[in-house]
């Protein structure tokens, strides 16, 4: 087993460090984050923070986001940095997010299917997630708060990766997407940067939500400020790491490493639509598998 190390990722954040390189305010330098993970080697897998692209304020300047009024020019061009700078077997299979509890399957011959409806070459389907066993298939999503997940089995021959915002996450996203891994193989989870702690304040419908899904998941609420203008009536502060981490392995054993980042309060190195609104650009979490 070993760690994977995306080619060509240059710096690779921590929390509470600025990367050498980046200090400044400069955003040149095109960064990714890799899962420290006892998974096989010939599992890459990693997030772009927003460093390294072309596109203007307020998006500077890795936006990946085709759908947030940025450049089209400029979003194709950070897209092919991605491609070019990480290697990239192929082009992602993107989809279109909708908050859903959604998994596409990537099955053999490139077959697309959601729900059991075989969907057409090239489509880019509605769902927020996707998983697959075949070798040089790219999985993505785009998140800007929302948490993305990458899951695999200790041999790196079945892979999801999942677009986990709060309405998808008690929809039951990540129990649809372990769902699709062959029972009994050794699973691990990464989570990815997302909303910390600490800036992720909800309302009691949300908190409702998780309990009415799992009595447990109260633990990841904590009382909010009355003052706040973020969100009307009573407020909580949700951790979006912790409701992940009790989802996957509620469902079966998963080994899950991650969630060490903030979006919002880290705005040198993430996009974030809870700080900037709809013109906030959005990352990508990206996976795939070599052949060997």
């Amino acid at each position: 087993m070993a760690d994977s190390t995306p080619a060509g990722s240059v710096e690779r954040p921590r929390a509470g460090v600025s990367p050498e390189g980046v200090t400044g305010g400069g955003f040149g330098v095109l960064t990714g984050m890799t899962p420290q993970w006892q998974v096989a080697s010939r599992v890459t897998a990693f997030s772009t923070t927003r460093l390294g692209g072309v596109s203007a304020a307020p998006y500077q300047s890795l936006n990946l986001g085709l759908h947030v009024g940025d450049e089209r020019q400029a979003v194709q061009e950070n897209r092919r940095r991605v491609q070019d700078s990480f290697a990239l077997p192929a082009e992602p299979c993107w989809l279109n997010q909708t908050h859903s509890a959604d998994i596409l399957a990537i099955g053999e011959g490139e077959r697309r299917e959601l729900a059991g409806v075989a969907l057409p070459e090239g489509e880019s389907p509605n769902a927020d997630g996707a998983w697959t066993d075949q070798a040089g298939t790219v999985l993505a999503v785009l998140t800007a708060d929302c948490l993305p997940v990458v899951i695999s089995d200790a041999e790196g021959r079945q892979l999801a990766v999942v677009h986990a915002g709060w309405r998808g996450l008690a929809a039951g996203i990540l129990e649809n997407a372990l769902a699709r891994f062959t029972p009994g193989v050794e699973l691990h989870a990464w989570l990815g940067p997302a909303i910390g702690p600490d800036a992720f304040e909800v309302g009691e419908e949300v908190r409702q939500a998780f309990v009415d899904r799992k009595s447990e998941h109260a633990d990841a609420f904590l009382p909010g400020q009355a003052d706040s203008a973020a969100v009307s009536g009573v407020k909580f502060w949700a951790d979006i790491y912790a409701l992940a981490r009790a989802e996957l392995q509620a469902c079966r054993p998963v080994s899950v490493t991650g969630g060490d980042y903030c979006t919002v309060s880290q705005p040198q190195w993430f996009h974030s639509h809870r700080r900037d609104g709809t013109r906030s650009g959005r990352m990508v979490t990206v996976a795939w598998m070599d052949a060997s």
